[in-house]
């Protein structure tokens, strides 16, 4: 049987990656300490690696997909193939940034006062090429963690990655640039796409991440109509493409199904039934493909 070697990101991004595949119609199970976890899909074989690693084994054949954010496939230089772009991060939908962060009381106002400083970052390679572009000489060094309380003994300033700021924050630091704005990517070996059935494997399974990352903040939504209600309610409804309009067995009624974005279901609902709606049912979403 074919096989697709698949790496799942160990870490922060694990128990939303591992959410975000069951959404997708895949059960992957945790097996104690192990690095191999199990998956309901016997043409797949995953295993845990962190996202900082994951681009170089992707490249060098060790796995032949797998999900890491595109901040790391740059601080590799992995000669990887991007396959979809899926935003989403440990907290939910949305992006992750790095930061030049000082300490609140700290003289460094901009990048350039950084010139001979020490900037502690776990990201060295996208450090080096932040301050090469702004023609800056300071010194990178390491960091294995904890990189937010290295300032001001350890360091005088640090690149890190956020996602709302708050740790930052607490320990006491302020933002003074964004470096890089990255999202999770699914990405593949040059030559597994080269393989007719991996390549197809692997963009199946983009579609249905993907699908279900577009039903992350949507829901569907479907009621009864008069039809001589129809367009006052058509006219308030907004929806993904145009609804669908099913005739029922009474003739002078009609069933609409439609998808819209959660945070607007609220205020939509009493004003689909002030237009004449009834029978308005709203329903969880798991992939929407389009």
């Amino acid at each position: 049987m074919n096989k697709l070697k698949l790496g799942i990101p160990k870490g922060s991004l694990q128990e939303s990656t591992i959410k975000l595949f069951k959404k997708a119609g895949f059960n992957i199970t945790l097996n104690g300490k192990s690095y191999f976890p199990s998956i309901d899909d016997d043409e797949i074989e995953c295993m845990l690696i962190r996202a900082q690693e994951m681009s170089r084994y992707v490249e060098n054949g060790v796995l032949d997909a797998g999900l890491t954010g595109k901040d790391w496939v740059l601080e590799n230089n992995s000669n990887v193939r991007e396959i979809a772009n899926l935003v989403y991060a440990k907290q939910g939908l949305g992006r992750v940034k790095w930061v030049l962060a000082v300490p609140n009381d700290s003289k460094i106002k901009s990048i350039k006062d950084l010139e001979g400083k020490k900037i502690a970052t776990e990201a060295v390679n996208l450090t080096k090429k932040y301050l090469k572009k702004n023609n800056v000489n300071a010194d990178v060094e390491f960091s294995w963690g904890a990189t937010e309380v290295k300032p001001p003994k350890l360091a005088d300033a640090i690149v890190e990655v956020t996602e709302t700021g708050s740790s930052l924050r607490a320990n006491n630091l302020k933002i003074i640039d964004t470096i890089l704005e990255s999202t999770t990517r699914l990405i593949a070996n040059n030559s597994a796409m080269k393989d007719k059935w991996k390549r197809t494997k692997i963009e199946r399974i983009a579609m249905l991440l993907e699908g279900a990352i577009m039903a992350e903040e949507k829901v569907g939504v479907m009621m009864n109509v008069m039809k001589k209600d129809l367009k006052r309610v058509i006219k308030i409804l907004p929806a993904l493409q145009n609804p669908t309009i099913s005739e029922l067995s009474d003739k002078d009624w009609v069933a609409i199904n439609t998808i819209i974005d959660e945070n607007v279901v609220r205020n939509l609902v009493p004003k689909l039934k002030e237009a004449g709606a009834s029978g308005i049912v709203e329903y969880p979403l798991n992939k929407i493909i389009l």
